[in-house]
């Protein structure tokens, strides 16, 4: 099996976390947390989650300048993403995600976006032919639709955070990955177009539709719960890996359901994203 190559467009941020015993209501102050720091943004999780998995990745991204861009790359550049298309911007900050975790792994998220809302389309330069290209919502939805039209390969959009995109982002994607309150969003309209929609479904596992007919369903798998910070994302890369390998849709959508699975055992995004020795491991253990 050859090593299939990925072009990710999307955010960059570095995660503040703090973990505590419940979240906070609105206008209610939660004391006793403890406090970490961590690379994130969606872009920047699943293209970490992607090379981990076996995947050659490269990103396409901006940040700002300074030592919160090098926190947010370190392990992306650890790991040996290329970054040659992510852009320092003197002029903005790096994002910021500022998180609230349970004790039950549960989060809060707010997000102020910085740089990645500069990103723009002269920003896409899809180099060489990539088997996959894989995009969010957190950078302008402009670039998503340059991406699209760059035309390589499969185009894979995760509609997160779920927002107004043009009917077109809609009808020509090979694949959209939501989750229950994004499919809510978009309603039918996910399923204008003859490519596939991944529906994450937390306990109750995952399912791949095709031009609005179910092809393929992945139970949850039972694991510890530390946090789901990255959990989407390690879905939504294992998932486009997969189906650039060319495997059969039940099989890609089980890998994708094991490998986010294993993500929320441990604290942190991308620390807690599974290599793939890890993901095969599980599976041979569930059988």
């Amino acid at each position: 099996m050859s090593t299939p190559a990925l072009t990710i467009i999307g955010s960059v941020n570095l995660d503040l976390v703090a973990s505590a015993e419940k979240l906070p209501v609105a206008g209610e102050t939660v004391t006793g947390a403890t406090f970490a720091q961590y690379p994130g943004g969606k872009g920047a999780n699943q293209a970490l989650a992607a090379r981990r998995l076996g995947a050659e990745v490269s990103m396409i991204a901006r940040t700002g300048e300074g030592p919160n861009r090098d926190a947010a790359l370190a392990l992306l550049r650890q790991d040996g993403v290329d970054l040659s298309g992510v852009v320092a911007c003197p002029d903005e900050q790096t994002g910021v995600a500022l998180i609230a975790v349970d004790k039950a792994g549960e989060n809060q998220i707010v997000v102020a976006s910085g740089a990645n809302a500069t990103l723009s389309p002269e920003d896409v330069n899809i180099e060489g032919h990539p088997d996959a290209i894989l995009c969010q919502l957190e950078v302008p939805t402009a670039c998503v639709m340059a991406a699209l039209r760059a035309g390589s390969g499969l185009f894979a959009v995760n509609l997160a955070p779920a927002g107004p995109v043009p009917i077109e982002l809609l009808e020509a994607a090979d694949l959209l990955i939501v989750n229950e309150g994004e499919a809510a969003f978009y309603g039918e309209g996910l399923h204008r177009g003859g490519g596939m929609v991944a529906l994450t479904l937390g306990a109750e596992g995952a399912v791949l539709y095709r031009a609005g007919k179910e092809v393929a369903r992945a139970a949850a798998f039972a694991v510890p719960v530390i946090d789901t910070t990255g959990a989407g994302d390690t879905f939504c890369a294992a998932l486009v890996l997969a189906l650039a390998e060319g495997r059969e849709e039940g099989e890609a959508l089980c890998f994708a359901s094991a490998a986010s699975a294993l993500a929320v055992t441990k604290a942190g995004a991308q620390p807690s994203l599974p290599w793939r020795e890890d993901v095969e491991a599980f599976l041979r253990e569930q059988d």
